[in-house]
């Protein structure tokens, strides 16, 4: 992993930034500048100086930064003149952009700040889609605008070229200001900054979202900035509801920011399109009692700090339910927090002013374990000896500038400190075994800097006795405890005076607390007790702040762009230059030699033991053979960046076997890019699933690791045949299932899904799948192939599992596994069957009427594809037509298909006003076009662990839910036929799942969809939408009595309903679920339907009242996935309706069932919110009250 750096700010201004791979800080020395506050990404880092003016330092890179400007020359024909630039009134400017409605001549283009350079002048661009153009590089066309070509044919009268300019951008490892002509007035300096929002766009390197405060407690937002343009183009203001003192931006779309009041406010409705949000939420603070001052975000976290300090943790908080649902306290006490990549959290302690860092926060642990502080020197601490540290720590100088030798004027006794304390409100007696403490000073705000620096510029000189006070006493905090030899080293003597430095300017610090007499206690021995005091004040002049291996002071800590995780080896915790004298003195005794030959010995002694034992056993063979074997191929991979294309790579698997039979392996990708040899590689037990992905023109298939699954992103290869393609997914299926230990037939409680192609996908649940509150997210799911082809797969925890395919066929599961066109992959010898499945392909023939033909073929310019598919974006003839895969083969003609949603006329016919509207089936007189839609079959023919059960094609199916305890002796198990009709099939048991009747259900309509709960409630829908209850089902009277009729929600048509053990759960036509409240057993028809949220196409319920389902419009890192499982958080006995989703495997998937999951998981005794050993009073973390999310709407409501 490439090192990235932890940026800090120091009491005094001063910035510097820690390597990953480095042991000390190191001071950005070209900062003249004395900073508040920075905030950190991977490739910039963006600051708030105390000039109140925001400066931003990018990285500098191989790659520069090189923006394209381009304008067009137009040009149109004349008789006389011939091409001129004589254009017609109606006609574009004679420099404008490529849409011709902006004006743009080759003056008009300047420099955006003083930041850039021109690296050459303007030229003309000779190249005209990738071939080179005749001199001059123009490009014709008939009029404007139209399509241009590169060669002037006759009836070419206008010509346009492309004239482009380079600007670089140059202030790199630098702060550069940004330019106040480009933000304009603003109405007062900022206060506080903070960068993210990078994971919530399209494009590669991503948009970076640039949030910051005002003194006045506005927000603002930075338009404007990318890759290309690291500046931004201008600030917007963003309302709201009271005046915000601090905001934190996460990597994705996560906002929060802290109210002056000590609430604090959540951003909503952030998304690519709209970086800034719609609106806020008020969240209460953790303690209510006491207000928050901070708060950092991160993806999947959040973290506050209240007035007393106190650390909290926001549990329950995702992109999909950015408030989350109440806090935990947590140990420490911190100034302020910091959230940085992979949710990994930074802190400043109030104690020591020292940097920490949380330890053992991962994806299943977002909260983490400890605190450990960072205990790295400065840069230019490296050279002071360990003698000079010890002086300074022993004569109590923990603050560099001036420390003056006892004298009448200038030194205090222990008493006389006391009393002070006690004036300012610290305690005044200690503990006899407690040492007194450093005084550390707090960083305020710059108003109040201002002040004092005006008050005291007259007392900046002085270093005879105590400075007056100007302003008010801040109340000081406690640092660590302080040990002290019981005789005093000499003090050192320095001020300004001597060392020849000028006035300094003064920082950002309380300038009463640096110049506070500091006193420092003693410890007293048998022979004798001393008392030493000594004053220290801030002159920030010096070079040295502190004394020599003094841990620094810090006020900020920003850690966007510190690439690090729970698995990083770092360097900052085992730092040796802050040794106490003890240690010191014992080191004394072993000098490095001796040090270096003692270690020799003992490696010289263990390789001869080592040696001596394995002689006797060399002829022996291994018991567990140690391989390596490697596969390369020659394959397609469609790269992460755009462009997107094929590119030509090789591709290799390395698998090997450990000594304890444990296999493993890792995937290699090796591509070149600008003539540089490149490779990204995936290991195979981080794999969470092979798909195979149909393309008319390649043999492709995907592979998805947890990190791409939450980008949408995964891996596309391309095999040159078939057959290779189906050597490479069976040979990594085996290999992924090796790696994890997981061989044989599915689990009974396995989770299936089915993919929109037909795929069949299993997964082995864990206790932690459903844990609470943190359950092991779900695209860390292990996701491996069943043979077979099906469109809906239901079962339950017995090992009963049914399916039906895209032609009605009813299919019963045999307990095998592999099968399928996979030849290679691992298979049961037995209970393998052919299957086949039948399919029909759509395509629309689409006609616009004008007043001489009528209806006809021939459409507008605009107009849609007259042959296309159902989007009309895509030319789908009934000759270019293909079956889905090489699988499927052709079955029948192409037909025109009457049973269209809308209806149709005679000839199937669908009519509507304009392309695309609402069709129907006759027509009108405001009708100008129509469509129709032609039908043809295709069928597959493939292996897997499944049975036909003949003979009544069914069009949903449904089996009781059982628990693992529960011992039944018949499984109920309804369906429905294609027909609407309600069955009821009989004799079904896990040991003859396929049951051996069927029994009809009387309904006074045709049924779509059926449920069965876990204490046997039945559920239904009607082909109208509307919901039925199925009363007096039991083990005796598996069919029940009578149907009761359920109100669907207001002005929505249900179309599937999914029962669990107590909750009932329904999707309705246009993707919204809803929960039935008021389930009893009294009362099992319930009293009303409740939105939960949008954009939902399958519901799956669980034995456990779990919540599953297939959601559309998933946000991606590069675009919107339709298809994608997503798992309901927060779902427990008193909170059935959940609190959030997660987002797994997905797009494409089509149907999931968990009915099989009766796998409870573990009961996790949950720590004390204030995790204090005395009991203070803090609150339960409250629930956030659920607000009313958008029904029908286009963004997912979760």
């Amino acid at each position: 992993m490439p090192s990235s750096l932890l940026w800090a700010v120091d009491v005094y201004g001063r910035v510097y930034s820690l390597s990953t791979t480095g042991q000390q800080w190191e001071q950005c020395r070209h900062a003249h500048l004395e900073f508040k506050r920075v905030s950190a990404v991977q490739q910039c880092c963006w600051g708030i100086a105390c000039d109140h003016h925001i400066y931003l330092n990018v990285h500098a890179s191989d790659v520069p930064i090189r923006y394209q400007e381009e304008t067009y020359e137009n040009q149109r024909w004349n008789p006389v003149d011939g091409f001129s630039d004589r254009l017609l009134p109606s006609d574009r400017w004679q420099w404008s952009d490529v849409t011709g409605l902006t004006h743009q001549p080759l003056d008009s283009f300047q420099l955006p700040s003083e930041n850039w350079e021109w690296e050459a002048d303007w030229y003309v661009d000779e190249n005209f889609g990738g071939e080179p153009t005749e001199k001059g590089g123009w490009t014709y066309a008939i009029d404007f605008p139209a399509t241009y070509t590169k060669d002037k044919k006759w009836n070419s009268c206008v010509r346009r070229r492309r004239w482009i300019r380079y600007r670089r951008y140059k202030s790199q490892d630098t702060w550069a200001k940004i330019p106040s002509e480009q933000t304009g007035s603003l109405p007062d300096p900022f206060n506080d900054i903070s960068c993210g929002g990078w994971e919530i766009t399209e494009e590669p390197r991503g948009r970076l979202s640039l949030w910051a405060v005002s003194l006045q407690g506005k927000v603002w937002f930075r338009d404007g900035i990318h890759y290309l343009n690291p500046e931004g183009s201008v600030w917007e203001e963003v309302s709201t509801p009271g005046e915000v003192v601090q905001i934190s931006c996460g990597p994705a779309d996560l906002v929060w920011a802290v109210l002056w009041e000590g609430q604090l406010l959540v951003r909503e409705g952030i998304s690519r399109d709209y970086p800034k949000g719609s609106s806020w939420v008020v969240v209460e603070s953790p303690s209510p009692e006491v207000g928050a001052i901070h708060v950092a975000v991160g993806v999947n976290v959040v973290w506050a700090v209240t007035k007393d300090h106190r650390v909290w943790f926001r549990r329950g908080v995702n992109s999909h339910n950015p408030c989350g649902s109440g806090w935990i306290g947590m140990v420490g006490e911190m100034v302020m927090i910091n959230v940085g990549l992979n949710d990994q959290v930074w802190g400043i302690s109030c104690e020591d002013r020292a940097v920490y860092f949380r330890q053992g926060v991962t994806v299943s642990e977002l909260s983490g374990k400890s605190w450990k502080a960072v205990s790295v020197p400065r840069d230019n601490e490296r050279s002071h000896s360990s003698a000079s540290a010890s002086s300074l720590q022993s004569a109590g100088c923990y603050f560099g500038g001036e420390v003056h030798l006892q004298s009448q004027a200038s030194v205090l006794s222990d008493v006389d400190s006391e009393a002070e304390k006690a004036t300012e409100g610290a305690p005044p007696t200690l503990e006899p075994d407690e040492a007194p403490k450093p005084r550390i000073p707090k960083v305020t705000s710059d108003s109040f800097i201002s002040e004092l620096v005006s008050d005291r510029e007259g007392q900046i000189g002085r270093h005879e006795g105590p400075p007056t006070a100007a302003g008010p006493s801040i109340p000081e905090e406690e640092g660590t405890e302080v040990e002290m030899e019981g005789k005093t080293a000499p003090t050192l003597v320095l001020s300004p005076s001597q060392s020849g430095v000028p006035d300094p300017q003064w920082s950002n610090v309380d300038l009463e607390e640096a110049q506070t007499h500091l006193t420092v206690g003693t410890v007293a021995d048998s022979a004798e007790t001393c008392s030493l005091s000594s004053v220290a004040t801030y002159n920030l002049g010096l070079e040295e702040q502190y004394g020599a291996d003094e841990h620094p002071l810090w006020a900020w800590v920003s850690g966007g762009g510190c690439a690090i995780d729970s698995h990083s080896q770092l360097n900052w915790f085992n730092s040796t230059t802050g040794l106490n004298s003890s240690m010191q003195a014992m080191s004394l005794s072993i000098t490095p030699t001796q040090t270096a030959a003692w270690r020799k010995q003992i490696f010289e002694q263990l390789s001869e033991r080592s040696k001596r034992e394995m002689e006797n056993f060399k002829h022996y063979e291994q018991a567990i053979e140690q391989s390596v074997w490697v596969k390369k191929g020659s394959m397609q991979w469609w790269r992460d960046w755009k462009p997107y294309k094929w590119m030509d790579v090789q591709f290799a698997v390395e698998q090997f076997s450990g000594a304890e039979g444990n296999k493993d392996g890792i995937l290699f990708i090796y591509y070149t890019f600008n003539e540089e040899k490149k490779y990204l590689h995936a290991f195979i037990n981080e794999v969470t699933i092979l798909v195979p992905v149909l393309n008319e023109s390649k043999h492709t298939f995907a592979i998805y690791t947890a990190e791409r699954t939450k980008q949408r992103w995964p891996i596309r290869l391309a095999a040159a045949t078939e057959l290779e393609m189906h050597d490479w997914l069976a040979l990594l299926s085996v290999s992924c299932c090796d790696s994890r230990g997981i061989h044989g037939p599915p689990s009974k409680q396995a989770i299936w899904s089915v993919t929109c192609k037909g795929d069949i996908f299993v997964s082995e649940p864990t206790p932690s799948l459903e844990a609470s509150p943190y359950p092991m997210p779900c695209d860390q799911m292990f996701w491996r192939q069943v043979g077979g082809h099906l469109h809906i797969v239901e079962c339950n925890s017995l090992g009963v599992v049914w399916g039906i395919g895209y032609d009605h066929t009813a299919w019963v599961y045999t307990g095998g596994y592999g099968g399928s066109f996979f030849q290679g992959l691992a298979s049961s010898t037995d209970n393998i069957y052919t299957q086949t499945d039948v399919k029909s392909v759509y395509i629309y023939e689409n006609q616009r009427w004008n007043p001489v033909t009528g209806y006809t073929n021939r459409g507008l310019p605009t107009d849609r594809y007259m042959w296309s598919d159902a989007s009309g974006l895509k030319e789908c003839t009934k000759a270019n037509t293909k079956p889905p895969s090489p699988h499927w083969t052709w079955v029948s003609d192409w037909a025109i298909d009457y049973s269209v949603s809308g209806g149709t006329d005679r000839e199937g016919w669908q009519y509507a006003a304009d392309f695309p509207a609402s069709y129907h089936g006759h027509k009108t007189l405001k009708d100008f076009v129509r469509r129709r839609r032609w039908a043809r079959k295709c069928k597959l023919t493939t292996t897997g662990p499944w049975q036909e059960v003949p003979p009544i094609p069914l069009s949903d199916v449904t089996i009781l839910p059982c628990g693992l305890k529960n011992a039944v002796e018949q499984v109920l198990l309804w369906a429905i036929s294609n027909k609407g009709d309600v069955l009821c099939r009989l004799g079904v048991t896990s040991l003859t799942p396929a049951g051996t009747s069927w029994l009809h259900v009387g309904t006074d309509q045709p049924f779509k969809s059926i449920s069965i709960g876990g204490v046997y409630q039945v559920w239904a829908i009607a082909r109208d939408g509307s919901a039925f209850y199925r009363g007096s089902v039991s083990a005796q009277n598996p069919a029940g009595d009578c149907w009761y009729h359920i109100p669907s929600p207001n002005r929505q048509k249900l179309k599937q309903v999914s029962v669990g053990r107590t909750s009932v759960y329904a999707v309705d036509e246009n993707g919204n679920l809803w929960y039935r409240q008021g389930v009893t057993p009294s009362y099992p028809q319930g009293s009303m339907w409740e939105h939960i949220s949008n954009n939902v196409r399958k519901v799956s319920v669980g034995p456990l009242d779990q919540v599953w389902i297939i959601a559309d419009k998933v946000q991606g890192s590069h675009s919107l996935s339709c298809g994608t499982v997503c798992h309901r958080l927060g779902v427990q006995p008193m909170e059935p309706k959940g609190q959030s989703w997660d987002y797994g495997i997905g797009g494409g998937w089509d149907h999931i069932t968990v009915r099989g999951n009766a796998m409870e998981a573990p009961r996790i005794r949950m720590p004390s919110l204030t995790e204090n050993s005395n009991n203070s009073t803090a609150p339960r973390s409250p629930l956030l009250s659920r607000e009313p999310s958008e029904m029908n709407g286009n963004a997912v409501g979760c």
